[in-house]
């Protein structure tokens, strides 16, 4: 059987340098659209949260978009979502409406040996024995099936951010570039290759090459001088990535994309190669970044 991560493996340095870039939300604006257009209808839909669809959604902006939760696991914030933001959101408790809740599903979000996908889920409904255990598992499937149908048909035609492109015209002459993503190959490929922009990278890797922090082991962890790894993304997950493989991170902040591209393009990448990122330049944006996801929702604020 062929490893899928083998492109990955078999990848041999061409430059000095290594910049690995996520895809949704960072290199593209894809996650605002698919949260709030493919997500949320259906959370609120199948999950019988109608009385307080407002609500619903402030709490998802939260938790998907502008929370350190940001490119979490979509099982992980939805159980975050209806188990803990709903039950303390004003709207919910001014309505007193009761949040259904979900116990044998949040059961399975939680087990750490649980495969967080359809296929998980699949598997986790042919072995429960209580009925209502198999009941809320096959309702997470549908509305996790759901979505992606509702993604197939919305997201389509967006292009990548504005100096995305100038960054990677100046990226590829000095260090070699591949994508690291989370999301399907399939759809991946399609989005680079749809907009021309995937001449500028060695490898698309996407969920079924491994996890984004595999995929910089694979393909970079050791093949390369210190601070000569540069990882780019937009979520937490993406810096914890760069650092599980002793890799430097650059941030692009959730709603300040366009400004964050063109810092990378005007003056990070130079940073970088010239060996003057690491350190404090580093420590500067990451905590900027940081700002940008906090952990506490605007309505608990006092």
């Amino acid at each position: 059987m062929t490893d899928p991560a083998q492109p990955l493996k078999d990848f041999k340095p061409k430059k000095k340098f290594f910049v690995g870039i996520d895809s949704d939300g960072c290199a593209f604006d894809t996650m605002g659209i698919k949260q709030r257009e493919c997500f949320c209808p259906w959370l609120i839909g199948y999950f019988g949260l109608q009385p307080v669809a407002k609500a619903v959604r402030e709490c998802k902006e939260f938790a998907d978009l502008f929370s350190k939760t940001r490119g979490f696991n979509r099982h992980k914030t939805t159980k975050r979502i209806i188990a803990e933001l709903l039950p303390s959101h004003p709207m919910v408790k001014a309505r007193d409406f009761k949040v259904p809740q979900y116990p044998h599903y949040f059961a399975w979000v939680d087990d750490p040996n649980s495969l967080l996908s359809n296929d998980g889920l699949k598997q986790a409904i042919a072995a429960a024995s209580e009925p209502d255990a198999k009941r809320e598992l096959e309702l997470a499937l549908a509305w996790s099936e759901k979505v992606n149908e509702a993604i197939g048909q919305i997201v389509k035609g967006l292009p990548p951010f504005p100096y995305v492109r100038e960054s990677l015209e100046k990226i590829t002459p000095l260090a070699d570039v591949i994508v690291v993503s989370a999301t399907p190959n399939e759809a991946l490929a399609r989005e680079w290759e749809e907009h021309d922009i995937a001449k500028y990278v060695e490898v698309i890797a996407g969920q079924e090459m491994g996890k984004k922090a595999q995929h910089l082991e694979y393909a970079a962890k050791g093949r390369y001088e210190k601070n000569h790894i540069l990882m780019v993304g937009d979520a937490p997950g993406d810096m914890k990535a760069a650092k599980a493989n002793d890799a430097l991170f650059y941030p692009i902040n959730p709603g300040d994309e366009v400004k964050s591209w063109k810092r990378f393009a005007d003056v990070a990448f130079d940073k970088f190669i010239n060996g003057e990122y690491a350190g404090e330049y580093e420590e500067k944006v990451i905590a900027e970044f940081d700002a940008y996801l906090p952990e506490t929702p605007p309505w608990e604020k006092t």
